[in-house]
C-alpha cells in the first residue's frame, strides 16, 4: 500500500505541485492521474518516488519511508534512464547486476514484443523505440510498484494498444501500477481507478465501474471537472 499523508509541494513563486494532499493506493490496482499540463501528476508521482522534496507530508510504502522500499519502486518517465552508448542487451546486463530482482528473462521478451534491435546502440533509436526501451526495462525490474509518466509518448496508436493489452495480461497478483497520462480515451477500459488532479489538488477519486454504473465516463467527468465546454467554439468569430 503507498499512503500519502498531507503532502505540500510548491515550486518558488512559480506555483503549488500539490496543496495539503492525502491518499491511499492499494496493492494490485491499476490507476490513472489525470489532469491538465501543470495539474500536479508529475509531481504526485515523483513525491511518491522521493524524487523531491517536500514543505510537508509523508509518503509511507507498505508502512516505511520510500527510502526504505525503493527497491519496491520502479519509475518510466519519458527522459529515460537508460545509457545512450549501450545496446538494450548490454542495458538488460547492467541492470541485471544493479538490481537483484531483475527479470532478464521478461525484459528480452518486451524488447522483442517492440520490436527493438538488441545489439544496436540505443543513441541511435527514435524517440519513440527508446520510450519502449524504458517500457521494458522498467516492468522488468521485479518492482511491486511501477510508476509510469506519460508512458505513451512517441508511440503511435497500434503500439499503445497492443502495449495496455501486455500490460494487462502480464501483470503480476501483486503488481500495483499508476498511469499519468493524457490519453483518457485510450487507457480507461484498462484502468481499476482514476485520480483526477487539477491545480495540485485532487479534484476527484473514484473506480471505473462505479462510474459506468452512473452512466458516466472519464471524458466527462474530466470536463465537468475543467469546465470544459465542446460548444463553446460555436459562436465564435475567426
Amino acid at each position: 500500500m503507498i499512503q500519502l499523508k498531507h503532502i505540500r509541494k510548491t515550486y518558488g513563486n512559480q506555483g503549488i505541485g500539490l496543496n495539503d494532499e492525502s491518499l491511499i493506493i492499494n496493492n494490485g490496482e491499476i490507476v490513472g492521474v489525470l489532469g491538465e499540463n501543470g495539474s500536479g501528476k508529475t509531481t504526485l508521482l515523483k513525491t511518491i518516488m522521493g524524487l523531491c522534496e517536500v514543505q510537508a507530508g509523508e509518503v509511507l510504502v507498505d508502512g516505511r519511508s520510500v527510502s526504505e522500499q525503493y527497491e519496491k519502486m520502479a519509475f518510466i518517465t519519458e527522459e529515460g534512464s537508460y545509457f545512450p552508448y549501450m545496446t538494450p542487451y548490454e542495458y538488460g546486463i547492467f541492470l541485471s547486476d544493479f538490481i537483484p530482482a531483475f527479470d532478464m528473462e521478461r525484459y528480452i521478451r518486451l524488447i522483442k514484443f517492440f520490436e527493438l534491435e538488441p545489439y544496436r546502440k540505443i543513441k541511435t533509436f527514435s524517440k519513440g523505440q527508446k520510450s519502449k526501451l524504458e517500457v521494458s526495462a522498467g516492468f522488468s525490474k521485479g518492482a511491486k510498484y511501477i510508476l509510469m509518466d506519460e508512458p505513451f509518448l512517441g508511440k503511435d496508436m497500434f503500439t499503445r494498444k497492443d502495449f495496455l493489452k501486455l500490460m494487462v495480461t502480464s501483470l503480476k497478483s501483486d503488481e500495483t501500477i499508476l498511469i499519468a497520462t493524457h490519453l483518457i480515451d485510450e487507457v480507461e477500459n484498462f484502468l481499476d481507478r482514476a485520480i483526477i488532479l487539477r491545480y495540485g489538488r485532487i479534484k476527484a477519486d473514484f473506480y471505473i465501474d462505479d462510474i459506468r454504473e452512473e452512466g458516466e465516463n472519464l471524458a466527462s467527468i474530466m470536463m465537468d471537472i475543467t469546465g470544459y465546454r465542446e460548444d463553446r467554439f460555436k459562436n465564435s468569430i475567426f
